[in-house]
This record gives C-alpha cells, structure tokens and sequence, in this order.
C-alpha cells in the first residue's frame, strides 16, 4: 500500500505514514486530535454532477466509484497534524482503495474546506502522485519503494573514466589516501566486482568512536527521548525515528526501517541453521527528504549483509564514473549504510539510510576518496547505532509489559512476581510436576440462555460476570487460569512454581507442596461456592478437584499453543465436576485431595484451630469414560442462612454408604432414611435400593456405575 506524506509551512511540521492493507477492514479518521468514530459528511452521488468528477478526462462516461463500507466492520484508527490550526479535531477520513487509490471524505465535524485540484470538495479518490491540501498542511499520496537487487549509483561519467573497467574504477576509488580515518581500518574498505566499496562497522569500535561535531549530536540524542515519548505505536515510533535521521544526516536523502524474516533450513542431525539467504522482506517505514522526486528502492544485498554480520555496513561507490551500469538506486545516491537492530524485540529489523556527498556541506574534497567519506559518514552511523538501540529498547520494554498485562490475566500476581527475573521462554517449557487441578462448570446455563435467547448481549454479561467469579479466586489463591470450556473454567495450582504453607515446619502426612496446592484449590472452591451462594450471579456452579501429576506448561499444536495443563487428572477433575449433577452438590474431590485435607485438618486441630470445610465420603463411583473406579467426597462449605449437615449427619451417611457398600441394604436404607430430606447424596443410594427391592444384586462390588 502507498503512504500519505503531510507536509506544514513549518519546520519539522511533516510525516509520512503507511495506509493500512485492503483486508484490514481499517478506516483513518485525522484531524487535530481526532477521537471517537469517523462521521462523513452527507454527499450527493457523483452521478448527478457530472462537472464535479474527480477525473481528468472530460470525455469520461462512468462516475468515479465510493465503495461503501460496512462499518460494524471496520475499525477506526485515529492520524493526527497537530501543527495546523485550520484543520479541525476530526477533519477528514481516509480508507485505502484498490489499486493504490485512497478515498478522502471530510468529517462532519470539519469547520474548514479540503481543497483538491484547487476546488473544496467533500468526497474524491486521490491515486498516486496527487495530493490535497486543508489549511497550510499539503497530504500528498506517494507509492512506497520496495527493493532492488542491484548494487551502487547511476551518475554521469568523466572523461578520465570513461574507458576504466568496473574493477579498475573500484580499486581507484578505494585505493587508501591520507586522511582522517587510520590506515589500520582502510583495510576494512573492500571493493568488489560491481563497482561497491564496503567497508563494515564494529559495535566495539563505534562505540570507541568520537563524533567531530560533538556539541549537535548531543543536542539531536538529548532530544530523542521527547521525541519518542509520545509515540503511541510502532508506526509512529518509525514516524519520529526517521524524521530524526533525517534531521541529523544531512547529506542523507532516504530513510527506511526494514524487517526480514530468515529462512530457516533444517540440516542433517536436527541443529537449525539460518540460511544465508533472508526471506521475505519488507519496508515498515519510508521517508526522503523530497516527497517524491529520486524515490530511491532499498538495496536487499546490503540488507542482507548487515543482517548477516550483525554490524553496520556501509556501501560507497563513485557517482561520477559508473554510466552504463546497473545500480541500486538512482542520481544523487552514491553512499548507503545499513543498521542492524540487535533485540528479540527488533528480530529482522534494520535502519537502512542513503544519500549523496553532493548534499553535504563542504563534502566536494570528499569526492575522489572513499576512506575519508567513510570516515565521514562513520559520525551518521554511529548516530544511527543509538536510535537503533533506543528503538529496541523501547519495542522491548513494550514487549514486555504487553506480555507481563497477558499473563495477569492467567497467573497470580505472587507467581509473576516469583517469576519477573526469568525467562519465560525456558519456564514455560512443559515438565511434569504435582498439581491439583479444578474443572468449575456454570449451573443453569442452557435455562437461561434459551429464557433470554432475545438478550444475547445481556446474556453475555452475566456470564462474564459469572465466569469473573471463578477466575478471581482461582488467582487471588496463586492458581493459573489453565483454559475456558464454554460456560466453565478450569485452574490448577503447583506450576510454575510449588505452592508453600503458611507453616512449613507442620507435621504432614502429605507432602507440604501437595497439601498447598490442595489447600489453595479448596480454599478456591470454598470462595466460589459462597459467592454464588450470596445470589450476587443468576447461577450456581458445579465443581470437580484432583490431584495427582500431570504435564503443565505452554502445550498444543503448531497452529495453537495455551498455557494449560494435561494428564489424567485433568480428565477426573473434569468428570468429578460432572458427577456433582448426580449427587446434587456443589464441589466433589477425588481421594489424592481428600487425603491432603484431611491431614491440614489433622494439623490445625493439634493447633485448636478449626478448619473452613469438612469433608464427607460419597462414595466408590466409577464415572464415564472411567475404567478405574475412585472414591469421591464432598468438599462440606458451611453457608449462613442456609441448612448445613451437622457433623452426626455426616457420621450417619458414612455408615449408610458402609452398609450399603457390603450389600446390607436394609440396614443401609434404614440408616440412611434418618438424613434430612435436603440432602441429595443419599438420594442417589435409596433409588439404587428401592430399583432392586432393597436386595444387593449377586456380584455386587459397592461401586456406583455412571454411564454416559
């Protein structure tokens, strides 16, 4: 797509930005300080104008087509020119065409006119090479170079040249001379075939280097941080960055910030080696000091090479003595450098800056001797060299608050905070590790989805909220918000990192990691539970814990990769939440969980002090899918204001289910009759009593059979 240059009556009053792609579905709304949605104007249709076309040719028949956008689909970024009075907070709107064209509306909002071919209009098409003007701010509409594989400049030949080969003019052109730069680095000038001088620049020794006119360069990089603060994305970041360049190098007529993405080659025994060759490339930003006379295309071998090397490289080449031969860019260039940006955050990226000697001050000396330009132009790349590495410095520390604001939203703060020092990329690998896994599943979802299928966008807020419940005492506990399944979440708790106690030094059955990581889920569990119950959500919940090993850590498929956790015990939390439907409650553990309970329970009562939760066995199941049986229990979460089993009844239920799990079924049903009437588990036993006329079925094993 082409850029659109904004050009004011004041110095440094200019940018060149990128038009979005056509797939993008994005408007731009520029103005001032432009805000909220574009609002265009009400325009008659062209074809009832005909001597208001936005076309040359008179003889023309068909009116100039304004697509019409659907605009529940598009999204509006916002172009400022702050440095123009005339032009209005929200003046025009500009959505990219086919074929490089560029619609132009003015808002509704604009007090002044847009003038195009010295006319106001309200609606035109703008190709290439044309521009229109609002105030004193002309936005020209230019096609962005791409690359070239050739090599040098195009100029004019001297008489002395004229009959010297292309190696011949290479070696006079480097031929080292007395001058400013040491003839230790003239050895570093090398030319080649085509006519180039290269000469390659070290971290080490820019670094080393001084600048001749130290006073200006200080007075440019005091002012970068300003001129960067203010950059609310990338695209401007590259906006201010290479007006910048162009304001430090003079003699410099292009500036461009290029990425290229390497190939990766798979070699024998599995190592992977980049090629030497880069892949796909491409201009993020572009800008010249004209704006669109001498558009020079960027050279991809001196890309190439300086990504390659990892150090700035610079080509030369004599701009009077190569006619007749193919060259990168046009007249007036004769010189180009390349920077490598040298992050994670910048990967492929590198500052690409071209220009001519011709355009220096006092730079004629200059033109017979390529060790002393280079000597030159060494100031403009070491000055380069620092807004490279203020570029990925920015990019990286936005990198990282952009990923640290992710992971808040699936880890808990202390496990960030445990975790800020580290790379994420090796403590996200998978390992396998102890977790105690929650599946928490939304109770009357599909009733009230089909009661409210008129209000869907209510209907999704209360799930939202509903599913916000869940999520925060997963991570106020120091769990991690693994995945979501529709209208259930699911957490685990014992990665990234092990959970500790309160007191360490506790006497434990268990292991302290394991009893954290249980304590941690339950307490999450307990939280839900009476969150739902206080009728702050139009729900109730459903949910199932176990714990055991399992796999946890960034998992899937080349497509699609979460963070998450995998294992059979995934697979039983998930069928545990399941069976709460049966059994009509609201939490069920497997026997891992119940056994690291119990044993904190055991330890507090030696401290005399009482624990939130009591526990209740349920049973000997063996749910679908399931070949092992296991035993399950209720997690017991006293509610005020509701009825709550006191420690007799569940004593009494535990007997029942004895009883009925050695096949005396009338003890069992006689026992278990004593229960209140509330109390759904003990339904489920006296159904299975009363279905086989309170007589244990020969080969009765005491396990309860939930098929799908």
């Amino acid at each position: 797509m082409p850029d659109l240059i904004a050009q004011g009556a004041g110095d440094g009053y200019r940018w060149r930005k990128g038009l979005p792609e056509l797939v993008a579905g994005v408007e731009i709304l520029m103005g001032r300080q432009p805000s909220g949605d574009a609002k265009p104007v009400t325009v008659v249709s062209a074809n009832q104008h005909t001597g208001e076309t936005d076309t040359d040719d008179s003889n023309a028949t068909e009116p100039e087509p304004y697509p019409a956008r659907d605009r529940r689909r598009t999204r509006t970024v916002h172009w400022q020119v702050p440095w123009d009075h005339s032009i209005s907070r929200s003046h025009a709107i500009l959505t990219a065409l086919s074929n490089d064209r560029l619609q132009v509306l003015r808002d509704e909002r604009a007090r002044n006119p847009i003038f195009f071919r010295g006319r106001p209009r309200d609606r035109f098409v703008l190709v290439p090479g044309e521009h229109f003007v609002i105030g004193e701010t002309t936005f020209t509409l230019a096609r962005r170079p791409g690359f070239t594989d050739q090599v040098g400049g195009v100029g004019h030949e001297s008489s002395s040249s004229r009959h010297q080969s292309i190696a011949e003019r290479a070696a006079d052109a480097s031929t080292p001379r007395p001058g400013p730069i040491p003839a230790e680095l003239r050895s570093d000038l090398v030319s080649d075939r085509d006519g180039v001088t290269e000469m390659a620049f070290e971290a080490s020794a820019l670094r080393d280097r001084d600048f001749r006119d130290t006073r200006r360069r200080i007075q440019l990089l005091a002012r970068l941080p300003d001129i960067v603060a203010g950059s609310v994305d990338d695209e401007e970041l590259l906006v201010r960055v290479s007006d910048t360049l162009l304001r430090a190098t003079p003699s410099a007529s292009t500036v461009a910030i290029v990425q290229s993405d390497p190939v990766e080659k798979q070699a024998f025994g599995g190592i992977d080696h980049a090629s030497d060759e880069s892949g796909d490339m491409k201009v993020l930003h572009y800008d010249c000091r004209e704006n669109l006379t001498q558009q020079h295309a960027v050279s991809s071998r001196l890309v190439k090479t300086a990504l390659k090397r990892r150090e700035s490289v610079l080509h030369l080449w004599d701009s009077q003595g190569n006619r007749g031969v193919e060259y990168t860019a046009a007249e007036n260039v004769d010189w180009a450098f390349c920077v490598p940006l040298r992050s994670d955050a910048c990967a492929g990226w590198a500052i690409y800056v071209a220009g001519s000697r011709a355009l220096g001050a006092n730079w004629k000396e200059l033109s017979e001797d390529s060790g002393t330009l280079a000597d030159r132009l060494g100031d403009d790349v070491k000055f380069a060299e620092v807004v490279g590495s203020l570029i990925s410095g920015i990019r990286q520390t936005s990198h990282f608050q952009q990923r640290h604001l992710a992971m808040r939203r699936f880890f808990a703060p202390v496990v960030l905070d445990a975790l800020s020092g580290q790379d994420p990329q090796s403590w996200l690998q998978p390992r396998q590790c102890d977790l105690s896994v929650m599946f928490c599943d939304l109770r009357g979802f599909s009733r009230t989805s089909e009661m409210q299928s008129d209000q869907l966008l209510l209907l999704l807020e209360q799930v939202s909220a509903a599913l916000g419940v869940m999520t925060r005492h997963i991570l106020d506990t120091g769990g991690v918000i693994g995945d979501f399944h529709g209208d259930a979440a699911m957490g685990f708790w014992g990665w990234p990192i092990e959970l500790q106690l309160e007191h360490p030094e506790a006497d434990l059955s268990s292991s302290a990691h394991i009893v954290a990581s249980v304590l941690a889920a339950a307490k999450a569990a307990a939280g839900i539970r009476l969150d739902y119950a206080s009728g702050n959500t139009e729900f109730r919940c459903g949910i199932g814990i176990a714990s055991g090993p399992a796999v946890a850590g960034r998992i899937g498929t080349v497509d699609q990769v979460k963070v998450t956790a995998f294992g059979p015990v995934v697979n039983l939390a998930s069928r545990l939440e399941g069976l709460t439907k049966h059994f009509g409650v609201e939490i069920l553990l497997d026997h891992a969980s119940a056994d690291a309970l119990r044993s904190w329970s055991e330890h507090l009562q030696s401290t005399t002090q009482e624990p939130f939760f009591r526990l209740r066995k349920l049973g000997r199941v063996r749910a679908a899918g399931l070949k092992i049986p296991v035993d399950v229990y209720q997690l017991v979460v006293p509610v005020e204001g509701q009825s709550n089993l006191s420690d007799a009844q569940i004593e009494a239920y535990h007997q029942g289910w004895e009883e009925f799990a050695r096949g005396e079924w009338d003890s069992a049903y006689e026992r278990l009759l004593e229960l209140p009437a509330w109390d759904r588990p003990k339904d489920v036993l006296l159904r299975i009593i009363l279905q086989h006329h309170r007589t244990a079925p020969a080969g009765w094993d005491g396990v309860l059979d939930f098929p799908k």
